[in-house]
């Protein structure tokens, strides 16, 4: 940082001065870029112990910043976990479920708060770059919740005619490109995806330096179809889906260089984390879940907890890691804080948890965690160490034969009959269950599922939620 020496000629401040400081004040808030990546698992960055994956830049940036281990997207599929995070919220509070299609006729209702609405009020300039995947008609757009700019994909990258189901199962239009509301392109190749969304972010940060800002940089990799530019094309020991993370590693390097470049490094909080685990039917294609159970589409562990770094000089510890859990629903609660924003007056689920993340506390806000899925079904809930599932229906790739280039194997499906009970704090990987031994644990989770479902209902047990919104409709 530059030192800047200060001469007192008068105690009056002249209208000049006065405006001066105003504008030093403004550029005092902390800017804000939240990174995050699409199906990669917890194990595939190699902080968090992949085992033939390089990410230096990612490393580096746990090793000047926190991680968290016991961190978990709030759902363990694309367009509910991403509303979560935009908005603080269960997805179920506000009618998000699973995975929206092309043409959706729901999207996020433009009345709901995002951070990016929330930090307009506060001056904040505000852009994505990346996939959206929370309605794709015109008034679902970012462009409508709160981002002045947006340069990517409407939903996942899969979604398109090269899709390995077309035709027997989808019918899928090709891939839009947007810059702002408008369709720029339609993609064929992928490769330059990840390096076009770098070259925005980094331009986006010099354009701002002068004005707070919050950048979302969602990146439609690692989500199967796999691309990668020439650059990382075959330096990976881990193959394609390793190429792929070493190009992410590199965007963030990209983006954090640039905020030292610029001297506004010691005033940006930096996030890394993924919308979910890992798709594993895709086997070679998939991340890793590892050591957990599971991967995305499941409640179990492997399908939500996922790797999270942070990183904001001077203010996060430098090289620590945090076990405390928390989840997706509490970075918009925690950004609040940190910007001094104002709370939406609509109820959010999610907590301030700065003070977990800057070691002042290793006790989370929350009464208990809920593991919601599909339309709105209640699978588990977590309370303290303790995860307890209820019945209900998921899937797995134990015993299937692995997919393999680009082709996906087939799920088997699991019917879970009765209740399971797991303490997170000795089994993580979920393989011992306790439910017979700990009766009295048991009961005060039923009764705070109880609670959770007179609230927002289970469609598991038919109950109503009676405090959800709806989604944005288009009529």
């Amino acid at each position: 940082m530059l030192a800047v020496a200060t001469v007192f000629v008068s105690c009056k401040k002249t209208e000049s001065e006065s405006v001066e400081n105003s504008a030093v004040e403004k550029h005092k808030k902390p800017n804000v870029v939240f990174i995050l990546t699409d199906d990669q698992g917890f194990e595939d960055v190699g902080c968090f112990g992949a085992p033939a994956i390089k990410t230096p830049h990612l490393d580096q940036m746990a090793k000047e910043g926190i991680k968290l281990i016991d961190f978990s997207a709030t759902q363990p599929v694309c367009s509910a976990s991403r509303a979560s995070y935009l908005t603080g919220c269960y997805p179920n509070r506000i009618g998000i479920h699973n995975a929206l299609m092309p043409d959706a006729k729901i999207g996020l209702n433009p009345e709901e708060i995002t951070i990016a609405d929330m930090l307009k009020e506060q001056g904040y300039n505000t852009a994505i770059f990346g996939k959206w995947h929370l309605g794709d008609a015109p008034e679902f757009m970012p462009t409508k919740q709160g981002f002045d700019e947006y340069f990517g994909i409407p939903y996942s990258n899969d979604m398109w005619p090269h899709h390995p189901q077309q035709g027997p199962i989808f019918n899928f239009d090709p891939l839009p490109l947007y810059q702002n509301e408008k369709v720029v392109d339609t993609l064929n190749d992928q490769s330059l995806l990840t390096t076009q969304i770098t070259e925005h972010a980094v331009s986006f940060i010099q354009k701002n330096k002068n004005n707070p800002f919050f950048l979302y940089v969602a990146h439609p990799q690692p989500h199967v179809p796999l691309f990668v530019s020439d650059k990382f094309k075959g330096k990976s020991e881990r193959g394609l889906y390793g190429d792929v993370i070493m190009e992410i590693d590199w965007s963030v390097g990209e983006i954090l260089k640039t905020l030292k470049a610029e001297g506004i490094d010691e005033n940006t909080l930096v996030i890394f984390t993924s919308d979910n685990g890992p798709w594993l039917s895709y086997g070679n294609h998939s991340g890793s879940a590892k050591p957990f159970r599971e991967g995305k589409g499941t409640s179990w562990e492997g399908g939500q907890r996922v790797p999270f770094i942070a990183r904001f000089p001077g203010k996060l510890p430098q090289n620590k890691t945090i076990t405390t859990p928390v989840m997706g629903i509490d970075i918009f609660p925690t950004i609040a804080a940190l910007t001094n924003s104002t709370l939406p007056k609509k109820k959010i689920d999610g907590k301030n948890v700065w003070d977990i993340l800057t070691g002042k506390t290793t006790t989370t806000p929350h009464e208990a965690f809920y593991y919601y899925y599909r339309v709105n079904e209640l699978h588990a809930v977590r309370y303290k160490d303790w995860k307890l599932y209820f019945p209900h229906k998921y899937r797995t790739m134990e015993g299937q034969p692995q997919g393999k280039d680009g082709l996906p194997g087939e799920y088997k499906h699991i019917d879970l009959k009765k209740m399971e009970l797991y303490n997170l704090a000795i089994d993580s990987v979920e393989q011992n269950n306790v439910i017979e031994k700990h009766p009295e644990i048991v009961k005060t989770i039923i009764e705070l599922a109880n609670k959770k479902r007179n609230e927002l209902g289970d469609a598991l047990t038919k109950t109503e939620g009676s405090e959800t919104r709806s989604p944005g409709m288009v009529l």
